[in-house]
């Protein structure tokens, strides 16, 4: 599974994000406003939400600061009432929770690797690819974006 996300202006412009299924489906979506690292949340969150079930899932990711949120900083996170190392709010939250509870809730384990981008990957570039066309899609009115963190189905582009 690769995940991506795309800000067309960082921050405030139009978001996409995308997931691609080594083994078959993809699906996309956006918002109308967000920064490039809630869509790389957004993109992680869509991905393991689609894939409930005991298999083990590992997710490919070109964002560190997406991977570290949902792995090596959580749970200090929780311990210290989601706060951060220095004592400040966690940011982005309400998708940093929802990961948590996407991965928790789910039967199989979940395991990230990094991987650079922009290096011809074929599965980053495609969720590349789907997270741009998503995010331009909802800049031009073509795609309505999408709900509040888990409560609308993505859309399907490919």
């Amino acid at each position: 599974m690769s995940t991506d996300g795309s800000c067309l202006k960082n921050p405030g412009g139009a978001i996409g994000w995308a997931w691609v299924d080594h083994t078959g489906p993809s699906a996309s979506g956006g918002e109308a406003s967000g920064t490039n690292q809630i869509a790389e949340l957004r993109a992680l969150y869509e991905a393991v939400a689609a894939h409930p079930g005991p298999e083990p899932m590992l997710i490919e990711s070109d964002s560190q600061y997406a991977i570290k949120c949902a792995s090596e900083w959580l749970a200090g996170w929780k311990r210290k009432g989601w706060r951060t190392s220095t004592g400040g709010p966690v940011r982005n939250l309400e998708l940093v929770r929802a990961i948590d509870r996407a991965i928790t809730e789910r039967e199989g384990p979940v395991r990230f690797r990094w991987v650079r981008g922009h290096v011809g990957n074929q599965f980053n570039e495609m969720a590349d690819e789907l997270a741009g066309i998503a995010a331009r899609a909802i800049r031009d009115g073509s795609l309505t974006p999408c709900e509040p963190v888990g409560t609308q189905e993505p859309v399907t582009l490919f």
